[in-house]
């Protein structure tokens, strides 16, 4: 977690290149127009497929009560789906429970609903203004937008010592599944970009293509973080490996995720110093962040974890925890392993040990 001397020099050059990416599909899609004439602006693109009936009344009311409706029922399936036996000590079984139901069925909801409440007030004239873009571009310009931006939003949280503290929970499980994709401090979790970005892209037009990408990107993020080794058969089965190195170098896989979460890199398959990606892993390749291995660390968590209270991981720093030296600690380190270790120095007489630090 050291934070070097170039990487402030790298977040600089990443982050022009990312000014590219971002605005990339963007000017491809009007290229396109360009080329076939096309003008979806004149009229309504509409939807490449056929929505099932029983949805028809949520997806039209989506800038309304839809939108909440639908993260409130993804969150209860998540739940329901995403814990399962992991081994759990009481204080890691409650802090998964807390992290994975108070974002999922309180706070994003509670945002969501409130956002759309705000906007019209705010942008009266931007409603629906984006309607007109073609649902497959408009998945292509959101799904680059969204998941770029939590990519920097999570390298920052382990290349800036301030911020590290804020996301330590999520790396703190010594273990992985599927709940973990949602075992975060609840600070870290208010300012995620996705449901913020989802409520305004609803409001002003792209609310199926912008929950296209969320569930999307919330299969692929909990099987990353599922240990299933899903992604085994595409190493091990010979006419499979091309579909393989594409699709490690594409999305997150356990694989690739699982070395994020590793205690140490000193085994050249841990990386958490890299592999930040969420939903695309390219992002890791394109900035020179990620190392793809094909193996699985064997341990996970972090070294100096003192396995701290669970409300003081989830409400840090708004609550502290009691235990002396943690980087939750009122006065504790920013990150741990900085902290110099403490070494044994034998006395000379009486051969008497003390500990200096």
């Amino acid at each position: 977690m050291k934070i070097e001397k170039e990487i402030p020099q790298q977040i600089k050059r990443d982050a022009v290149i990312s000014v590219l990416l971002y605005v990339a599909p963007i000017v491809l899609m009007f290229a396109f127009f360009y080329f076939t004439g096309q003008k979806p602006w004149q009229g309504s693109s509409g939807l490449p497929f056929k929505v099932p009936q029983f949805l028809e009344a949520i997806f039209k009311n989506l800038s309304s009560w839809g939108l909440p409706v639908i993260v409130l029922v993804i969150g209860v399936v998540e739940f329901i789906l995403g814990l399962y036996e992991n081994k759990w000590t009481k204080n890691e079984s409650v802090l998964d429970i807390v992290c994975f139901v108070i974002p999922k069925i309180v706070v994003k909801p509670v945002v969501t609903y409130y956002s759309l409440q705000l906007l019209p007030q705010i942008l009266p004239a931007a409603k629906d203004v984006f309607s007109w873009v073609p649902f497959w571009w408009a998945f292509a310009i959101i799904a680059v937008a969204d998941d770029l931006t939590q990519y920097w939003y999570h390298r920052l949280h382990h290349q800036l010592p301030w911020l590290w503290r804020f996301h330590r929970t999520h790396h703190s499980a010594p273990y992985m599944g599927m709940a973990m994709a949602s075992r975060q401090n609840i600070i870290y979790t208010i300012f995620f970009s996705q449901t913020y970005l989802t409520a305004a892209l609803t409001y002003v037009g792209l609310g199926y293509a912008a929950l296209f990408v969320k569930v999307i990107k919330s299969l692929i993020t909990t099987g990353a973080h599922s240990s299933i080794p899903w992604d085994k058969p595409f190493y091990e089965i010979k006419w499979l490996n091309p579909i393989g190195w594409v699709l490690e170098r594409l999305i997150s896989t356990p694989a690739t995720h699982h070395a994020h979460h590793a205690d140490s890199n000193d085994d050249g398959i841990g990386h958490y110093k890299g592999n930040f990606g969420n939903m695309f892993f390219i992002w890791d390749i394109i900035f020179g962040t990620g190392i793809i291995t094909r193996k699985y660390p064997s341990a996970y968590g972090i070294k100096h974890y003192q396995e701290e209270e669970w409300y003081a991981q989830f409400l840090w720093p708004i609550l502290k925890s009691k235990k002396e030296g943690s980087e939750l600690s009122a006065g504790g380190p920013m990150v741990g392993d900085e902290v110099a270790p403490k070494e044994i120095v034998i006395e000379p007489i009486g051969l008497e040990a003390r500990v200096a630090s």
